[in-house]
């Protein structure tokens, strides 16, 4: 299909080009980091930055989260979470 804005500048405020569903992990990092996170379904998130440190978020559905983690922890997840980058 055409895509006429291709050539555009992709940044952290150009809409999201590509998704994946996370697979939380307590040992492994994300396979892209995503430009944010959308909450599938609700329930609770432990998201991990670059320092390492991990946050408990309580999440609703269709939230978007405008953090971009490089790990989301298993232990104590339960919200079904979308990776936009």
């Amino acid at each position: 299909m055409p895509d006429p804005f291709d050539t555009d500048y992709v940044n952290l405020t150009s809409p999201a080009v590509a998704h994946y569903i996370i697979n939380p992990s307590d040992a492994v990092d994300l396979p892209v980091r995503p430009r944010a996170v959308f909450v599938n379904a609700a329930g609770t998130a432990v998201l991990q930055d670059n320092d390492g440190e991990a946050v408990s978020y309580n999440l609703t559905a269709g939230a978007v989260l405008s953090i971009r983690p490089t790990r989301v922890l298993a232990t104590g997840t339960t919200a079904q979470l979308v990776a936009w980058y």
